[in-house]
């Protein structure tokens, strides 16, 4: 009984979710109004005049994951490859209001595929803005399988002709592949159906509608996996951590190469086995972030592990 008076009070943290999402960019070669409303912006990126190097032409955007935003998650990140010459763009999505406080936006809780939609905008801006014919992008939890859905369906890429993709590499962080049990919270919410209550709104209140989404076995991440889970001319990065305790089990990160893609599924304790990174880590950890810099650049010369 104790555990489902603790589930209900935890059902009525659920939040207020509006009938409209906050849009990414409108079609301007600069931020829209719409851009405002995400609020600031990571130190080094979301510069619209910035122009691609030579050595780092294309662009990198960084995507938040499940109740995070980019100023949180990219903190060290995205100065970081702005400093390495990069132009950087990083971008809040999926937003609904709080319920005790309508002001405030809760990011990437909203319906995935939406989400995706708002991402192709943002990289359609990118591109547009910086003259890049592709980008890079770099996803942590749930931001992973964002852009998956991007690639697959929103025009990330065309895999009739490779050569005519908007994404040259995507780089994933304990991204949710093929689902999550967050933990032991999937269990916990089988456990309230099997005694007739709505397990899936304790994990919706709790990670808002993505977070169902990313549960395993639903059918938006079995569509998005369905055939190939790659799209041909995208290499791929997918970086995972045997300590984490919110994308269980952590090698369901790992992805399988579909035809003219490459995947390189990488353990942060790879090569540093002392390495102890979370979930939440894996955007911090400096082995980690020159993983993603390396992927990013196989010029660059990562820091050995201390």
């Amino acid at each position: 009984m104790r555990f489902i008076r603790i589930m209900l009070v935890v059902l009525g943290t659920c939040f207020l979710l509006s009938g409209t999402s906050v849009s990414a960019l409108a079609d301007d070669h600069e931020p829209s109004p719409g851009f405002a409303t995400m609020g600031p912006s990571p130190a080094g990126s979301n510069n619209w005049n910035c122009i691609p190097s030579a050595e780092h032409p294309r662009p990198v955007v960084l995507i938040h994951g499940t109740t995070a935003n980019m100023v949180d998650t990219w903190a060290e990140l995205s100065p970081q490859l702005a400093d390495l010459g990069y132009c950087v763009f990083a971008l809040n999505y999926g937003g609904a209001r709080e319920i005790f406080n309508p002001n405030a936006l809760q990011w990437g809780i909203r319906d995935i595929a939406t989400s995706a939609k708002e991402l192709a905008t943002f990289v359609d801006s990118v591109r547009r803005s910086t003259g890049a014919s592709q980008v890079d992008l770099v996803g942590h939890s749930q931001g992973g399988v964002v852009a998956r859905q991007y690639l697959k369906f929103d025009g990330g890429s065309t895999p009739e002709d490779p050569s005519k993709n908007a994404v040259h590499s995507l780089v994933t962080l304990g991204a949710t592949n093929h689902g999550t049990t967050f933990g032991g919270l999937q269990a916990n919410a089988k456990q309230l159906s099997d005694m007739g209550l709505p397990g899936d709104l304790l994990v919706q209140a709790i990670w808002g509608p993505a977070g169902v989404q990313q549960l395993q076995g639903t059918p938006l991440l079995a569509e998005l996996n369905a055939g190939s889970e790659t799209q041909p001319g995208v290499t791929y990065t997918v970086i995972a951590t045997a300590h984490d305790q919110i994308s269980t089990p952590p090698e369901a990160s790992f992805l399988t190469a579909g035809p003219n893609s490459v995947v390189n599924n990488i353990w942060v304790q790879d090569g540093c086995p002392g390495n102890t990174a979370s979930h939440a880590g894996l955007v911090r950890d400096a082995h980690s972030l020159d993983l993603v810099k390396s992927a990013l650049d196989p010029e660059f010369t990562p820091i050995p592990c201390a």
